[in-house]
């Protein structure tokens, strides 16, 4: 192990690491040398813990809801008492309301948002105190490194998902705004939108399809590997970034690009102008040829999708 992509004496924060994907962030960080803090609202944490010290890891659990606001401050504190610092912090915790828009709750929408997006925010603003605080105690940068979990629903705005979609699109630009306030005191922060076969998404995905070294291509195992090299020293110079990562790739996603600017010949468009420029030029337009990034299906290349059904 290089002393760029180890993470020994280090230590990190995973949120919902009990199982799925968070378990595999957190035994992936585990493996690279560092302390955990594995944060799940049941019994689960216990579990994951125990893994990590069967290993020769060490790993504490801090059980409750990121949804709530003071657990951020919870999870710092629990990293800074046990092993002495807080170095990553992994935002992974979520759950599904599944519900088309005529079909959504108020309870759908804001149990949603408040995991997925406000617990997110507890923890980055908890880590950014202390980050910002230690920055300026040592009159320096200091090792910081945040992991977002967006998705490819924020790309896409899945028709089945509005709450989950807008969710993921908010913590997208978190992670943009903790990238460019926290980057002067050190603090590295990306998204990620993975795909892996958990608990969760089972019924997203057809049987698994193993490929070489027979690790499952929808294996959380193989998010993790990205996840824990954005967690290391390696890692120093990615910063506001935005992955695709599931099966045997990983995908850097560019910003949006301005497709056409129009502009009024007289300063100010008058409704007449507006018309005679917008409605020609979307005249016969593709459908799906909207905001949308429909290019990125194209990147899945695992056979394990399923397909629609009426």
């Amino acid at each position: 192990m290089s002393s760029t992509n180890t993470l020994e004496g280090r230590t990190a924060v995973v949120t919902g690491a009990g199982a799925g994907l968070g378990r595999a962030e957190a035994l992936a960080l585990a493996g690279l040398g560092a302390n955990v803090v594995v944060n799940d609202v049941g019994p689960s944490a216990d579990g994951v813990v125990g893994e990590i010290k069967s290993l020769g890891g060490a790993a504490v659990a801090v059980t409750g809801d990121v949804g709530d606001w003071a657990m951020g401050d919870r999870l710092v504190q629990a990293a800074v008492e046990t092993f002495g610092s807080l170095d990553v912090i992994v935002n992974n915790a979520g759950v599904l309301r599944d519900r088309m828009l005529f079909n959504l709750s108020e309870s759908d929408w804001d149990d949603v948002i408040r995991i997925h997006l406000k617990g997110h925010a507890g923890l980055s603003r908890a880590a950014a105190v202390h980050w910002r605080a230690a920055s300026k105690a040592s009159g320096g940068p200091v090792f910081g490194r945040v992991v977002n979990t967006s998705s490819e629903a924020f790309l896409f705005g899945s028709p089945g998902q509005p709450n989950y979609s807008a969710a993921k699109a908010g913590i997208t630009a978190l992670t943009l705004a903790t990238a460019q306030g926290m980057a002067r005191y050190g603090v590295r922060a990306n998204a990620i939108c993975p795909r892996a076969r958990t608990a969760m998404t089972a019924e997203s995905f057809g049987e698994g399809v193993n490929a070489p070294g027979g690790l499952d291509i929808m294996a959380p195992e193989r998010v993790a590997t990205l996840v824990a090299h954005l967690a290391s020293p390696a890692a120093d110079e990615i910063n506001g970034q935005v992955f695709v990562v599931y099966g045997d790739m990983v995908a850097l996603l560019a910003p949006p690009t301005v497709e056409r600017k129009f502009s009024a010949a007289d300063g100010s468009f008058t409704p007449e102008e507006l018309d005679a420029q917008l409605t020609p030029y979307f005249s016969g337009r593709d459908p799906y040829r909207t905001y949308a990034a429909y290019d990125v299906a194209g990147l899945d290349t695992t056979g394990t999708q399923k397909p629609a059904t009426a």
